[in-house]
């Protein structure tokens, strides 16, 4: 039986160096930016233009219209009739209105220049009525700190809920920590990947990346959960077995499964990322590179660092000389 728990070491080191990466990218960006992320209008604010048109009007119009304008950051926004009809603007049966958000504009008179130059350049699409205002980051704020808050709380049902579903397999508690570590891993992963592209893309995080990283927290813990789960099975069947021999069993029983789960997530995202247009495209790439990591974390650190719990292997969390060498249903006693 191939042994895939025994090269452990190997999987922490290359988890390790990529962390130190990723620490060190954060540390670089927060002294080239100011921020260890770039930061879209989101959580930074800025201008939001309304605009009404009398004909259809793709998307991708305005967004050229915009950047010839000067703006870097565009969230681009089609209301529906049901939102039309709450801003009590009048509503044309063959039109569209949109809602495009920018970066702050500095003065009135940048805005009165800007709203000039928008609507000369968009007259050809039948511009029928423009408004702006600003927006605060306030919004993104609270969304931060939902997420965190999100998290926190997953932690804490996570470890409660391990203790509870594997309290006849002695040690439960190490199996929620184990959860946790490798969820905190591929949280790390994502932030160092989306520092990266900020950096070498000008990539920007917004409330996506958010929904990204609070996905891919609940994929994590559920895949580790799945191998968790074959253990405890294992551990009464294969009494004189050593605890090293029954992971390394279980790990073998349920990879299949989640390799072929990973591998559909990604056949179906690398399309949308590459067919699927370029307002979706960031998401998906940030997502797609969480489920990977979040399948490779569950196989080899959550599960590894069980064994290495087990036999003395992790500093100041030294199990008993007869835990190391038990079998499996003694060494988790």
């Amino acid at each position: 039986m191939f042994n895939l728990v025994e090269k452990r070491r190997y999987y922490f080191l290359f988890s390790g160096i990529i962390t130190l990466i990723g620490v060190i990218t954060l540390i670089y960006s927060t002294i080239e930016t100011d921020r260890p992320l770039q930061l879209s209008i989101d959580f930074t604010g800025g201008q939001l233009f309304e605009l009404q048109f009398t004909e259809p009007v793709e998307e991708q119009e305005l967004r050229d219209t915009f950047t010839a304008a000067g703006f870097q950051q565009l969230v681009v926004q089609e209301l529906t009739p049901l939102e039309t009809e709450l801003l009590d603007e009048t509503a044309y049966p063959d039109g569209s209105r949109w809602s495009v958000r920018t970066e702050e504009v500095d003065d009135v008179a940048s805005i009165d220049d800007t709203l000039a130059y928008i609507e000369e350049n968009l007259n050809p699409l039948d511009l029928e009525a423009t408004t702006t205002s600003e927006v605060s980051g306030a919004v993104g704020d609270e969304v931060t700190q939902a997420a965190i808050l999100a998290t926190l709380a997953a932690t804490a049902v996570t470890l409660i809920f391990m203790w509870f579903a594997f309290r006849r397999v002695p040690h439960p508690f190490r199996y929620g920590a184990c959860a946790i570590a490798a969820m905190i891993h591929d949280i790390l992963i994502m932030l160092t990947a989306m520092s990266i592209l900020g950096l070498l893309f000008d990539w920007q995080a917004d409330t996506l990346f958010l929904t990204a990283m609070l996905t891919v927290v609940g994929f994590s813990v559920q895949d580790t959960i799945v191998v968790f789960d074959r253990i405890r099975e294992n551990i009464p069947k294969r009494r004189n077995e050593t605890y090293e021999t029954v992971v390394n069993r279980s790990i073998l029983e349920t990879i299949h499964r989640s390799l072929a789960t990973q591998l559909n997530a990604i056949f179906v995202m690398v399309a949308i990322a590459l067919f699927g247009g370029e307002t979706i495209r960031q998401f998906i790439i940030i997502l797609l590179v969480g489920l990977t990591t979040g399948t490779y974390s569950s196989i080899f650190i959550a599960v590894p660092l069980l064994v290495a719990w087990q036999k003395g292997e992790i500093p100041f969390l030294k199990p008993s000389e007869e835990e190391v060498s038990a079998p499996a249903v003694r060494a988790s006693a």
